[in-house]
């Protein structure tokens, strides 16, 4: 049975997919590279500092960590720019947050940094909502890789020992990704999936192993979740 589910970030709670490619587009062509459409959405799961240095390595460029840290600060900088006051949301995703959270604990498992998650979550008005949240800071390792998933199922767990609770199990833990690299870590830990095709078509998220697909997250409640992951008919 559910007993938790973690979200993804980009391109699941906040529709930035195309406004991170800008940024990182805007950033890098100052430093004379280029980042193409199929550069960016090839490498979703990546956080900043593989994404940066791939996109060096294909210029055949040296990247030393005063410019990883200078180029990270400013993508940060483009992309709050192009979020504006008041950053895109995916269609019923603050109702399905809310509704899930009053049921079971939730997370925010993501690749992002953390001043660009808490930048939406706070004009959002969701942080009070996230049990944990896991960033790039907190990740030896990106997706598809499944240590970042692992990590928020034991920063949960140690959150519900510091309060007499049982720990919960990865397969008690759903999963809400918009990637295949997403699905696969999610995987990777033992955890359900639940894909939505904010990014990538059904298809690719079923190739990826997803359990079940949506176009929405508008068209899911907590008994939606109940009714296709704790059945038989959902099995």
């Amino acid at each position: 049975m559910i007993q938790a589910v973690f979200f993804d970030f980009n391109g699941v709670v906040v529709d930035d997919e195309p406004l991170q490619m800008k940024a990182y587009q805007e950033v890098l062509g100052r430093e004379g590279l280029t980042v193409t459409e199929a550069e960016y959405y090839g490498s979703m799961g990546m956080h900043d500092v593989a994404f940066l240095r791939a996109a060096y390595a294909r210029g055949e460029r040296e990247l030393d960590d005063n410019t990883l840290r200078r180029v990270m600060e400013a993508k940060t900088e483009a992309h709050r720019k192009l979020l504006g006051e008041e950053p895109p949301l995916f269609p019923g995703v603050v109702t399905f947050v809310k509704a899930v959270s009053r049921r079971h604990p939730i997370g925010l498992v993501s690749m992002a940094r953390r001043t660009e998650i808490d930048y939406v979550l706070e004009r959002a008005s969701l942080a009070s909502h996230f049990s944990v949240i896991v960033s790039a800071e907190d990740s030896a390792a990106h997706k598809p890789d499944p240590f970042c998933y692992n990590c928020a199922l034991a920063k949960l767990n140690e959150k519900r020992g510091e309060a007499h609770i049982l720990p919960l199990r990865a397969d008690e833990c759903l999963v809400v990704e918009d990637s295949p690299p997403g699905i696969q870590s999610a995987r990777a830990a033992g955890m359900r999936t639940l894909g939505v095709t904010n990014t990538v078509p059904d298809r690719a998220l079923r190739e990826a192993g997803a359990d079940s697909v949506t176009q929405s997250l508008a068209d899911w409640t907590p008994d939606a979740v109940h009714h296709v992951f704790d059945t038989d008919w959902g099995k």
